[in-house]
């Protein structure tokens, strides 16, 4: 640990506790980030992180405890005061209105703007000194999840942050983008700016920060220099317990393609939404297809299209098991083994107001034969929904509770859980692990692997392209609505991966075949 960051510091959490009807938030919290540190803030899903930076940007207050500011004790009273103190946040989901441009947006964004003119110019400078390129002028709606994220900093930037907390802010990002966002904090840094690093990718912590305070159960248990420890042993010290390893089959050969999917072209019915333009793939019994990609690529548009959300325009377009199923609904597709689970969870996978044991029944009432006679089936539906939290080690106080009062990941793992325990044919999930911690991530993925050792075709759609390597057997690129060839996953390399992701075409990107099957390797 530098000895450098505990002689200042910047900001100052001293025992720190933030209460909820039946939780405690945040436990009596200490840590410190002194000037020109990039300090990561670690912990499960549930942990306390976000309602900890939350107060430190003052849309949150303690019940106890005291925030220091270079020394003094201060209240936060909003996020306009904690702007006026230095401190920027760039949050995971961004804040813009697609139908403005760059230009409006950022000026929303800030407390006094000034003159648009004078603001342009600004940006434009601001933009280029730190290597995150912009146009004021052009919409948003236009560019990519990078550019987006590129003006959500530049926001924070034209404000001189002396501290900028960042929440999850690769998860969107090619390789490639990761790189030059990596550059420009170690700039920010390097001037004095001091950074809070919230991310569950722990190969970049160890990359890019100085420190990591961690949490568990909203105390901190632990703090550690990231480059001394390996991505595991900092996930043991997050959750408490050995991080266990994903066990991938041996051997096992593969079956006949289980989904064949021929020509799927879908136009989009949203306004900025992406068309499917001829994607063409195939997926063996016991095989794990990933489809990698950067967020807004027609993802969304993709899942719709398996799913049985949007029907295609001929029945031949997508087969399961040789049945033709193209035009058969989501509820048809079910029954003959789709299951899927969408990249938004809440509200698309599971309704929010409504118990756990009531979304299960949403999408499992016929396989998991949850209802008769238009009567859905009290004790079995209580029984599948326990089982799933007991299966998937979701934290919640019972399966009566409503789905929305669940944390992020343990929602997912409910989804999740959900559609694996119908025991599908094929399963589609996008974003699997997305917001989940490392224990869950890793227990998600051994049920994927799990499952396709059973003979199930597994898609896996995913921007987390550790994620995908990791494992899946081979993939393909998804870009502005066009689908590559499909690779071998041992053997694709992580740079023309993220160059296909960008965008960048010409090296082996034509439309693949459901034909055209590459040789596996286990």
């Amino acid at each position: 640990m530098s000895a450098r960051y505990l002689e200042v510091s910047r900001l100052e959490v001293k025992g720190v506790t933030k209460r909820f009807p039946g939780v405690v938030a945040n436990d009596r919290v200490d840590f410190a980030v002194g000037p020109g540190e990039v300090h990561a803030l670690l912990g499960e899903n549930g942990a306390g992180k976000s309602t900890l930076v939350k107060m430190i940007y003052g849309v949150l207050h303690p019940d106890e405890g005291t925030l220091l500011w270079n020394g003094e004790a201060l209240q936060i009273a909003d996020p306009h005061a904690a702007r006026a103190l230095g401190i920027g946040m760039v949050f995971q989901h961004f804040s813009l209105f697609e139908a403005m441009t760059v230009l409006e947006n950022i000026a929303l964004g800030m407390d006094k703007p000034g003159d648009m003119a004078t603001l342009a110019t600004r940006v434009r400078d601001v933009s280029q000194a730190y290597g995150l390129p912009l146009d004021p002028e052009r919409d948003v709606y236009t560019l990519s999840v990078g550019e987006r994220q590129r003006i959500e900093i530049v926001r924070c930037l034209l404000q001189n942050p002396k501290l900028l907390i960042m929440d999850e802010p690769t998860s969107v990002l090619t390789p490639q983008e990761v790189s030059r966002l990596f550059e420009t904090l170690r700039k920010l840094a390097a001037e004095g700016v001091s950074i809070l690093y919230i991310s569950h990718k722990l190969e970049e912590i160890k990359q890019l920060c100085d420190r990591a305070t961690i949490l568990r159960g909203g105390k901190v248990v632990d703090t550690c220099d990231p480059a001394a420890e390996t991505a595991k042993s900092m996930a043991q010290m997050m959750i408490g317990a050995e991080l266990k390893s994903v066990t991938r089959r041996g051997g096992a050969s593969l079956g006949e393609p289980r989904l064949v999917v021929e020509g799927l072209t879908l136009a989009s019915e949203d306004l900025h939404g992406v068309d499917l333009k001829n994607i063409s793939f195939s997926v063996k019994a016991g095989e794990i297809f990933g489809i990698a990609g950067v967020a807004g690529n027609g993802q969304n548009e993709l899942l719709l299209g398996l799913s049985g959300e949007r029907l295609a325009d001929h029945d031949s377009v997508l087969r399961i098991d040789h049945r033709v199923l193209g035009r058969k609904d989501a509820g048809q597709r079910r029954q003959y083994g789709l299951c899927s689970v969408p990249e938004e969870r809440n509200g698309h996978g599971a309704v929010p107001g409504m118990s756990l044991i009531e979304n299960g029944v949403l999408s499992a009432h016929h396989r998991m034969g949850l209802v008769s006679s238009l009567f859905i089936q009290a004790g079995a539906a209580a029984r599948f929904a326990a089982e799933i939290v007991k299966t998937f080690d979701v934290r919640t106080p019972g399966t009566g509770v409503s789905a929305g009062s669940l944390s992020g990941g343990n929602l997912q793992k409910f989804v999740v859980g959900r559609e694996i325990l119908q025991k599908p044919t094929v399963l589609v999930v996008s974003q699997p692990t997305w917001g989940v911690d490392a224990g869950a991530a890793a227990a998600i993925h051994q049920a994927l692997v799990d499952l396709a050792a059973k003979g199930v075709a597994v898609v896996v759609v995913s921007q987390d392209l550790d994620e995908l390597l990791a494992i899946t057997d081979r993939l393909a690129v998804i870009n502005v609505g066009v689908l590559s060839s499909a690779m071998v996953t041992q053997e694709a390399s992580v740079e023309e991966i993220g160059l296909l992701m960008g965008g960048v075409h010409g090296l082996d990107t034509a439309p693949a075949t459901p034909d055209a099957e590459t040789a596996h390797v286990a």
